[in-house]
């Protein structure tokens, strides 16, 4: 068969002219699916790779946060896959507690009811209907973004069985001592009335104000002192005025007591090195239970705790007409009241500070004394630190360890209690007498009157902190545990290293202790790696959030421009712990990419490219240049995924795919598969190509699953390149001799094109040409160049040395209109050198070197560098041409 006459795929399918991404993507997902590729084998012989997901909340939708680390997680699972490990990515839901407990008050709120008229029972029972109708919107989409996970073992952190596990946990925790009830001082959100985590406090600046007051005598007849507050109100639960001990001004009030105003308290001035002897008067009201500083200074001193407000945030017990007012209305009624009296001595509005608001309600939270349970974390902490410190655990990037160490290193202990309905139920029992009593999962609970469970919930974040070893089955010895515990990474974002990767830190090596062994002591830990990534921001570094219209529905982005070209854009600009920006310029470079990835695979189908037999042992030219370079990608895609470089991994096959295989082989493979080569060339140009589109299409299949499987399988005929074996680098195919031929006659093509292009030859024109000193690679200059061989009695109109000492001839007479391009390049001229000339005048100027800022001056002398350079290439283009 002719060379190039083969119009039939190797493949055996014919691929339509144009990818469209909609009428491909969901069938290859059901197919996936239905063939069982993601299910994972607990009984394989291969070695395991499990990824843990961070459990979206029941309530959410595949943000663009998601849908990039997603990406990130998927391309690890595609690839280990491929690399033959027993893939488990396992997928979930997390209860979501507050989330999910706002959104069904509001319904309820919206029909004329509350949880508390409902009761608590009936309240959980419609939350679960809540669930069952509305929940998991997200999992529908993390199919549509191609998520390789195990759909046969989806989780939910309220299911039977990690129900057990936070059971289990919580007994064994607090047998050991490391839970126990106390009061402290917590976040506390009046509209949920119940405890939050700090991740659910979202800090910003508000405009307040700063009142300064006077304590004690405002006549002189007693001690007085001048205290400032943001918080007018929280005065009337001070125990005490704090000074510095050092401070010469308060040295001999230190010990003495002072009236707090409109309670008829009397309370003591105390010395503590907390206080900032600079700010303001240098004297500070505490408030020990409604400030997590003050409540230091309360413990330190043995200062009463006074709590002035109740659980819905109005002032209570405090013997004062503000008894019974909402705390707002209270902050103007003392306010006024002190005004009254002659305390106020400085005000100021507005007074910027932050301050704690819900994530929920978008309330300012409260600190207030409560009673709550706590996990003691400094063992556990300990433990976590350890395990990075002494490389059980290695941490991606390495820069972002000392954040960790600073969790682990300075924590508090945890309260995890929630004054909620909806989430698990803390199993301790109080009994009639005082008695507690605390169950695990197979106990009965206590019957018999009096006796009562405690009403409050886990925080949410109990849970979570099980998840890499509560959905394998623990506390079971289940083979899932076995074969897939610890899981091999933990893909994450830096910004819930504490809230979430810590805690599964802690978690895990407190409950996977005994699992470990002296052959691997690192077998307690929940992941080997922690792949820390940050955060999608806009194209300015922004954060994106609804409210500043910058946000992006990475759904409506997968409409428009297809699910591939999303998942590159987010691999292209993922650098380790760096944030990402990006913007819809990013995701139409990326599908144009897709397309040019179509093309190229249609192109080699339609001549006759083959991946069936060995390919030939000994290539030569552009055939051996391209083999070449794929292994070299090879080798370097494999260092990079190591550290978790998706941008480095993605930016490498995007040129080796548009600029090396697309702009150059394609082309050069031309001229082996035009008529009048011969069969053979065409036949070994055919396998390589072949070969390398394979190779190609493996590596980009993790990035861009649902496009590489469809040429993939059109190009090969094979099954699926899920399946498929990731591609191996071969030494013995580099070709160092090969690869510096085609950068030399790359370098010759270049240095051509410029040359034709600045004697204004257009791109599409054919010029005769000679060449001399070439010494090889003709045919493929002059196809790539559209140079034609030269006529008998050619007469060359230019001639150009080659920067390796190669010359041409050219004859230039019937592509360019000599005369224009006379008046063109004399108006380039003009151009330039009045730009060199004006330039140059002012960088002669001592006094504008004086003045002028530095950058200034820089882009000054840019300018003059630059027409000089284009002086001398005008002129030189113009001693090319031709009189007119």
């Amino acid at each position: 068969m002719p060379a190039g006459a083969q119009t039939q795929p190797a493949g055996g399918a014919e691929l339509p002219s144009q990818y469209v991404p909609a009428s491909v993507e969901a069938p290859l997902y059901e197919r996936w699916l239905q063939r069982g590729y993601f299910t994972a084998d607990a009984g394989s012989g291969k070695p395991p790779f499990t990824i843990v997901i961070p459990p979206p909340n029941v309530t959410g939708s595949l943000h663009i946060g998601h849908a990039f680390e997603h990406t990130l997680m998927d391309a690890l699972t595609r690839r280990a896959r491929m690399q033959g490990f027993e893939t488990l990515w396992l997928p979930g839901m997390d209860h979501a507690s507050i989330a999910v407990h706002a959104l069904v008050e509001r319904a309820l709120a919206a029909e004329g009811t509350n949880r508390r008229e409902l009761g608590r029972d009936a309240f959980v029972e419609r939350v679960w209907q809540w669930k069952e109708q509305h929940g998991g919107a997200i999992l529908g989409q993390m199919r549509r973004l191609g998520d390789s996970v195990d759909w046969s073992r989806e989780r939910f952190t309220m299911d039977e069985g990690l129900c057990r596990a936070v059971q289990t946990m919580f007994k064994r925790l607090y047998e050991d001592g490391l839970i126990y009830r106390a009061e402290r001082l917590v976040n506390w959100s009046p509209a949920l009335r119940s405890v939050l985590s700090d991740a659910e406090v979202d800090h910003r600046e508000v405009e307040g104000e700063l009142i300064s007051m006077t304590y004690g005598s405002v006549d002189g007849s007693g001690p007085s002192i001048v205290v400032a507050t943001t918080r007018v109100e929280t005065m009337l639960g001070d125990t005490a005025v704090a000074v510095h001990p050092a401070d010469p001004r308060y040295r001999d009030l230190i010990g003495s007591l002072v009236e707090l105003p409109l309670t008829g308290r009397l309370i003591p001035i105390i010395a503590d090195e907390h206080v900032d002897p600079e700010f303001g008067t240098g004297a500070v009201k505490v408030t020990p239970a409604h400030d997590p500083n003050d409540f230091e200074i309360g413990r330190r001193h043995g200062l009463a705790m006074i709590s002035i407000m109740d659980e819905e945030g109005r002032i209570e017990a405090t013997g004062t007409e503000f008894d019974g007012m909402d705390r707002f209305a209270a902050r103007v009624a003392v306010r006024e009241r002190l005004r009254e009296q002659g305390r106020i001595v400085a005000e100021r509005r507005p007074y910027l500070h932050t301050v704690g608001h819900s994530e929920r309600s978008g309330e300012p939270i409260e600190p207030r004394l409560s009673l709550q349970w706590f996990v003691k974390v400094e063992p556990l902490a300990k433990a976590a630190g350890d395990a990075v410190r002494d490389g059980r655990v290695r941490i991606s990037p390495p820069e972002m360890a000392p954040r960790y160490f600073a969790w682990t290193d300075n924590l508090h202990d945890w309260c995890i209690s929630r004054q909620l309905w909806w989430g698990h139920r803390i199993p301790v029992w109080y009994g009639p007498d005082g008695e507690v009593r605390c169950l695990g999962p197979d106990e009965q609970p206590p019957t018999g009157p009096g006796w009562r469970q405690d009403p409050d919930v886990l925080d949410t974040w109990f849970s979570a902190g099980l998840w890499p070893f509560s959905t394998l089955g623990w506390p079971e010895r289940t083979a899932d545990l076995a074969k897939f515990y610890p899981t091999s990474v933990l893909v994450t974002g830096y910004d819930i290293l504490f809230f979430w990767v810590v805690r599964m830190m802690m978690f895990g090596l407190y409950a996977m202790a005994d699992d470990s062994s002296e052959a691997d002591p690192s077998g307690a830990v929940p992941f080997r790696t922690i792949a820390l990534h940050g955060m999608v921001r806009d194209q300015f570094g922004k954060k994106m959030s609804k409210s500043k219209g910058n946000s992006v529905d990475p759904l409506a982005w997968m409409d428009a421009y297809g699910t591939d070209a999303l998942r590159f854009t987010f691999a292209r600009g993922a650098n380790p712990g760096a944030d990402v920006p990006i913007s819809e310029d990013n995701i139409g470079g990326a599908r144009n990419f897709c397309n040019k990835l179509w093309n190229a695979t249609r192109f080699a189908l339609l001549n006759g490219a083959s991946t069936e037999g060995e390919l030939p042992q000994r290539l030569t030219g552009a055939d051996a240049w391209i083999i070449s370079r794929l292994n070299r990608v090879i080798a370097e895609v494999d260092g990079y995924y190591a550290d978790f470089e998706f941008a480095k991994i993605a930016d490498l096959l995007y040129h080796f795919a548009w600029d090396e295989v697309c702009d150059w082989y394609l082309e050069l493979a031309k001229v082996s598969l035009a008529p009048g080569s011969t069969e053979s060339t065409a036949a070994v140009t055919r396998r390589v190509l072949g070969e390398v589109l394979d190779g190609l299409l493996r590596l980009l299949h993790p990035l861009t699953p649902y496009v590489t499987e469809s040429l993939w399988t059109a190009l090969t005929g094979g099954e699926s390149l899920v399946i498929a074996a990731w591609p191996q680098a071969e030494e013995s195919r580099l070709d160092k001799a090969a690869e510096d031929d085609i950068l030399l006659l790359q370098a010759r093509v270049v240095q051509l094109r410029q040359f034709l292009s600045g004697q204004g030859v257009k791109p599409a024109q054919r010029i005769p040409a000679r060449f001399t000193g070439l010494g090889g690679y003709e045919q493929q200059i002059r196809r790539l160049l559209r140079l034609t061989e030269p006529a008998e009695g050619f007469t060359a109109t230019a001639q150009l040395e080659l920067s390796d000492g190669a010359a041409v001839e050219l004859d230039l007479s019937t592509a360019v209109d000599v005369a224009a391009e006379w008046a063109r390049l004399d108006r380039d001229r003009a151009a330039a050198a009045k730009e060199l000339e004006q330039t140059g005048r002012k960088l002669a100027n001592d006094a504008f070197l004086a003045k002028a800022k530095p950058e200034v001056i820089d882009s000054v002398r840019a300018r003059n560098e630059a027409a000089a350079a284009d002086l001398r290439r005008i002129d030189e283009a113009l001693s090319r041409l031709p009189q007119s």
